[in-house]
């Protein structure tokens, strides 16, 4: 996992830093007023506007890098910068410099956000990769802390994160559900919390959804239970969806679906780098993770539509579709951590394909039983860089779910309004809790960008700790 940020105390020994300037394009004429003759020419030659990502290196007289500025484009201020607009400059700037933001002092949450983007864009997954291959940390640019920076908060959540990257990126042949759990145990441990697993047929007691998903598996289904902190503080319970990989089960998915499923452990993935800022940073809660780890293999044994599986809470569910099986494993957590009333549930999971054709890749879907709690979180998603955008949990589609034979069906026959099906699903395994988050996210980077390589993305961490900062710190 990613450990070094490329960041230095302000006070480190190195190499003299050269100077980094960030320019938006409104600043762009003032600044350049500024600099010498053949710095603007330079610039004026190059094409240089400011324009957003734009980046141009400064020579010195002896041919060497003396400088650089970086554009931010149409931004109204320096002090309206996101992590993403200088995430990419860790791999775009020359190999062995370091830098030193020159201009005016920014404010102290500017000069942390700049120094998230920095170590967040630090970020690269290399375990599979050679030594030959491998870019040493040592080959990369390094910046010097920017002054009021709180740098240990833009490195605890950037580890966070790589660790949920990393998680996700992990093939699943290593990362498979005994892999998973034993990293969420681990994690736990690191911090003094109390960790409980159940596993193979014991989950037949209790547990019979995850059991009926995951017991085709070769490596058997299980569930991790984590609890830490005070149980006099108020109860927070987080559950991550744990699909180690995804075939669709006897409702086989097509080989192009299933070239991404290592990533169906996404929500666990992030539900674990949340519980891991929470516990480091000591959030005055008490704290339940409950990570639900399967794979949803095809063998003699698999589970089959028409199915009716008896969940935790009682309820029955038809098996209307083998490759909803998500779902499954989620309702009997959700229905274990809803036995004790929390103050707040939270749960993550790559549900449905649906969620990503309404708002696309980047967008995770929110869905919520207490719109102040919902309006919460989007507001900290967007001061933060970690949108989100809220779903309704219509009524009106609860008939869709219907089934002749069982209490519920686990699919609708039709096609329409699937993430909201897949959330009303959950919801009738969320009786007593008054407030309850389910985001629907991708956990993916599909596209090239600068700061996001294609691969894991931790979406949602952000988002959701600084809310839970903010109502509980």
């Amino acid at each position: 996992m990613t450990t070094d940020f490329l960041i230095d105390a302000a006070d480190a020994a190195g190499t003299a830093p050269v100077e980094l300037w960030l320019v938006t394009a409104a600043e762009y004429a003032q600044w350049l007023d500024g600099r010498d003759a053949p710095t603007r020419a330079w610039l004026a030659a190059t094409g240089f506007k400011a324009d957003r990502h734009q980046l141009a290196l400064l020579p010195g007289d002896d041919g060497s890098v003396c400088g650089a500025v970086f554009g931010l484009g149409a931004l109204a201020s320096i002090d309206a910068l996101e992590l993403w607009h200088v995430a990419g400059l860790p791999e775009r700037l020359p190999a062995g410099t370091r830098w030193q933001l020159a201009g005016p002092t920014l404010s102290a949450t500017t000069s942390t956000t700049v120094a998230l983007g920095w170590a967040y864009g630090s970020y690269r997954f290399e375990a599979y990769k050679s030594a030959a291959t491998a870019r040493p940390a040592a080959a990369r640019p390094r910046l010097v802390a920017p002054a009021g920076a709180d740098v240990a908060l833009a490195e605890r959540i950037a580890a966070a994160t790589a660790m949920a990257r990393d998680f996700v990126n992990t093939p699943a042949a290593d990362m498979n559900p005994a892999r998973l759990a034993e990293e969420a145990i681990a994690l736990g441990q690191r911090f003094g919390a109390r960790t409980e697993e159940v596993s193979g047929v014991a989950l037949q007691i209790g547990f019979p959804a995850i059991h009926t998903v995951g017991k085709a598996a070769a490596v058997e289904p299980r569930l991790v239970d984590l609890r830490w902190g005070d149980p006099a503080k108020p109860k927070l319970t987080l559950i991550g969806k744990g699909v180690c990989f995804d075939t669709g089960g006897l409702d086989i998915k097509a080989a192009a679906g299933m070239a991404l499923m290592k990533k169906d452990m996404g929500g666990a993935a992030c539900t674990l780098a949340l519980a891991r800022l929470v516990m480091e940073t000591q959030l005055p809660v008490y704290l339940r993770v409950l990570i639900p780890a399967v794979e949803n293999a095809i063998s003699g044994n698999a589970f089959r539509p028409g199915d009716v599986i008896r969940t935790r809470n009682g309820l029955t569910v038809e098996v209307g579709n083998t490759d909803a099986e998500g779902r499954l494993i989620l309702c009997d957590a959700l229905a274990l951590a809803d036995e004790e009333t929390p103050d707040l549930v939270i749960d993550l999971a790559t549900l449905t394909g649906a969620a990503r054709i309404a708002l696309g890749p980047d967008l995770p879907a929110v869905f919520g039983t207490r719109q102040e709690t919902v309006d919460a979180l989007l507001r900290h998603g967007r001061a933060v860089a970690d949108p989100m955008w809220q779903m309704p949990l219509w009524g009106g589609y609860d008939d869709d779910i219907a089934s002749k034979v069982a209490d519920v069906n686990n699919a609708s026959a039709a096609t329409f309004a699937g993430a909201i099906i897949g959330a009303l699903f959950l919801k009738r395994f969320v009786t007593r809790t008054p407030d309850w988050l389910h985001v629907d996210l991708f956990a993916w980077n599909p596209k090239e960008r600068p700061g996001r390589p294609v691969g894991a993305e931790a979406h949602a961490v952000r988002a959701l700790y600084a809310m839970l900062l903010e109502r509980y710190g």
